[in-house]
């Protein structure tokens, strides 16, 4: 087995969407970005690329690119399982928070943990998703940003899965 770990963040800005865990968040900021600037999507693309020793999003999916403005970041997840299959490797599970003062979004982890899961071919049992927010501390507290944290455990593929 192999552990990564991953982190985002991203500047909240009027006039986007929010993005997180697959799903739009109603808000009235959204995450500023070259993609949809998905930040817990990011960070599990990041966990699970760096388990496998295989860089990080920006390697994979650069923001210099114009193939990925505005792209949708389930997307990048997709090609990012497929890019671990590839390599001989499966996800074993995903353990993941999101810090944000507001919005309050343990409402839609239960939607979030079922996008992921089915974006990566797994359980829902197998990916945690919580929320925390910084007591006003930091960027985060000031709302200014999000950010995300990611773990990821990857396991070698057995003849089953392929």
């Amino acid at each position: 087995m192999r552990i990564g770990i991953g982190y985002d963040v991203h500047q909240l800005a009027p006039d986007r969407k929010l993005w997180l865990g697959g799903i739009e968040i109603p808000h009235t900021l959204g995450l500023l970005g070259h993609s949809d600037a998905d930040v817990l999507l990011h960070a599990i693309c990041d966990a699970l690329l760096g388990a496998a020793a295989l860089g990080d999003i920006g390697q994979h999916f650069p923001d210099n690119d114009p193939q990925y403005k505005n792209i949708d970041s389930k997307l990048l997840l997709s090609r990012t399982c497929q890019l671990l299959h590839s390599q001989g490797y499966r996800v074993g599970n995903i353990d993941s928070i999101i810090v944000a003062q507001k919005p309050k979004v343990a409402p839609y982890i239960p939607q979030m943990r079922q996008t992921i899961a089915h974006l990566l071919g797994i359980d829902t049992a197998q990916v945690s998703v919580k929320a925390t927010t910084t007591e006003h501390l930091g960027f985060e507290g000031r709302q200014e940003g999000i950010s995300a944290h990611a773990v990821a455990l990857i396991l070698p593929l057995t003849p089953t899965d392929q």
